[in-house]
């Protein structure tokens, strides 16, 4: 009658005795010579988990678990010239007007003047068009403490036949005017996309598209209307939609 060796994988010499031991992870015997420490990392540095495993149990260190050691700052430039990324990025009206000359000196006075609205602002362009480039699937998660991506409970979308687009909810949205949507699953397209809302009441907000749709009910049963923050130009608190 045979039996099963109780010492598994080890091997047994009677010139050459070694001890045997078992894998902390696979449980088969093996010689103890042939078992290893196992490591991983903590910070930065490799720990002894003080497993002792075969070849096979033995894993690799997770590098994810590594600390990442950040080099040091580069030496500052001294007199940098920094581009004024403000004014070369805004495009201003100016008021333009025939060269008038000083009547005593002849020196010419400046004949344009920059457009200021009432607030100080120079004036800009109205750029036209919904913005292209945005994802819904890449809605940033969170922003400081602000959680994004969140779904509003929505309980209709409709149109009143111009470009606005009225959403009500089954309860309190919690959001607050110029807050930004991105929009999915409507019947019709054209008012898909991301937003900056005006908040009409508390379960209740708009949103302005780039044109006008018939008047309908918009909701599907694949709408989804969810919180998002998109970066806008200087000086624009809002997502541009207006225009053809």
């Amino acid at each position: 009658m045979a039996y099963a060796s109780k010492l598994g994988k080890a091997r047994i010499s009677s010139r050459n005795p070694q001890g045997a031991g078992v894998c902390d992870r696979c449980g088969f015997v093996f010689n103890h010579v042939n078992l290893q420490w196992q490591y991983d990392w903590r910070g930065a540095a490799l720990q002894n988990l003080r497993l002792l495993v075969c070849s096979r149990c033995t894993d690799t260190p997770q590098q994810q678990l590594r600390a990442i050691v950040l080099p040091a700052d580069p030496t500052p430039i001294m007199n940098s010239r920094v581009e004024n990324y403000a004014d070369a990025e805004t495009d201003f009206f100016i008021a333009s007007t025939p060269t008038v000359y000083d009547a005593r000196t002849g020196i010419p006075v400046a004949s344009t003047n920059f457009l200021v609205t009432e607030t100080g602002s120079n004036l800009t362009p109205q750029a036209v068009g919904s913005p292209l480039g945005l994802e819904p699937g890449a809605v940033m998660p969170l922003q400081e403490n602000v959680t994004y991506g969140a779904l509003l409970p929505v309980l209709s979308v409709s149109s009143n036949g111009t470009t606005t687009i009225t959403v009500t909810c089954s309860q309190a949205h919690g959001q607050a005017t110029n807050n930004q949507i991105s929009v999915e699953g409507l019947s019709n397209t054209a008012a898909n996309g991301f937003y900056s809302i005006t908040v009409t009441t508390a379960t209740a907000f708009t949103y302005q598209v780039n044109s006008a749709i018939p008047i309908s009910s918009l909701l599907t049963s694949t709408t989804r209307i969810i919180t998002a923050i998109v970066g806008l130009p200087i000086n624009y608190p809002q997502i541009v939609q207006i225009g053809t």
